[in-house]
């Protein structure tokens, strides 16, 4: 009896070293290096073969989404400092606290609608945009990607002289939200103004931007020089949107200066879809 209870160890024993071989060669590296404590326990506790293996599962999928959402965050570029828990309420107003908890559920994305803040410096829409867009990583797993104008056209030129602007524009469909900050500071040149277009029209109901711009729509002419494109852009922005506005006092004032009366009040207006 105790022979064969040896011979049934050692039977079991070779068994796991070949499924863990086999998880390997699977890639489910999570299973392969749990496979031994969840079946000591499964043992100890009489477990049946349905939550010997759900558990396993369970584990890999958690390992997998815990190594997802890490990705997301070191390729979304978000600046470390402007996180939700950060962004003060008593800033934003009653309308944009409402809009704030809207936008979290991540509606917007899953419709390929846009989200555009408008408002003087200091205002707070880069950190209002970047606390959202961190969100919607740790909350839904959605891919993001922060850029500031100049950055974003600068890359699509390079990308266009090396004739690879299709490619760069492929890569950049990969994510589901790109924000785009700070849109108004640099005028462009025709070249400039035509690959920023070139980049609206791709993602036009496809995909969803999130855009900062210290200019309103009136004042686009200065971005692109030229009234039709600008016309243009604007029309496919506007077409599935969310518009927040961003007033009150600067947030970059110094501390201790009593706030006018109406800081923080904003206004939001959701543009009707033709």
């Amino acid at each position: 009896m105790e022979r064969r209870c040896a011979v049934a160890e050692g039977n079991l024993a070779l068994g796991e070293e070949q499924i863990s071989l086999w998880l390997r060669q699977f890639r489910l590296s999570a299973m392969e290096a749990s496979l031994g404590e969840v079946t000591g326990q499964a043992r100890s506790e009489s477990w049946d073969y349905l939550r010997y293996l759900s558990e396993l599962c369970e584990r890999e999928a958690q390992t997998r989404s815990e190594r997802r959402l890490e990705r997301l965050l070191r390729q979304s570029g978000l600046p470390e400092s402007k996180r939700l828990e950060n962004l003060d309420p008593k800033h934003l107003g009653t309308v944009l606290r409402r809009k704030l908890n809207e936008l979290l559920e991540g509606h917007f994305v899953a419709t390929s609608s846009n989200v555009l803040a408008f408002g003087l410096p200091g205002r707070g829409k880069t950190h209002f945009l970047c606390a959202v867009a961190r969100e919607l990583i740790l909350r839904h797993q959605i891919s993001v990607w922060f850029t500031t104008g100049a950055q974003l056209v600068e890359r699509l030129l390079q990308a266009k002289a090396k004739l690879e602007l299709e490619a760069c524009l492929r890569k950049l469909d990969r994510y589901s939200v790109v924000i785009i900050d700070d849109i108004g500071y640099v005028q462009h040149s025709r070249e400039e103004m035509e690959v920023l277009f070139t980049f609206f029209a791709e993602r036009y109901e496809k995909r969803s931007l999130m855009i900062s711009s210290n200019l309103t729509f009136s004042k686009w002419d200065r971005i692109f020089q030229d009234p039709m494109t600008a016309m243009a852009a604007i029309d496919r922005l506007v077409h599935h949107s969310i518009i927040l506005e961003f007033t009150g006092e600067s947030r970059r004032k110094p501390q201790g200066k009593p706030p006018r009366a109406g800081t923080g009040q904003t206004e939001t207006i959701e543009s009707p879809t033709p």
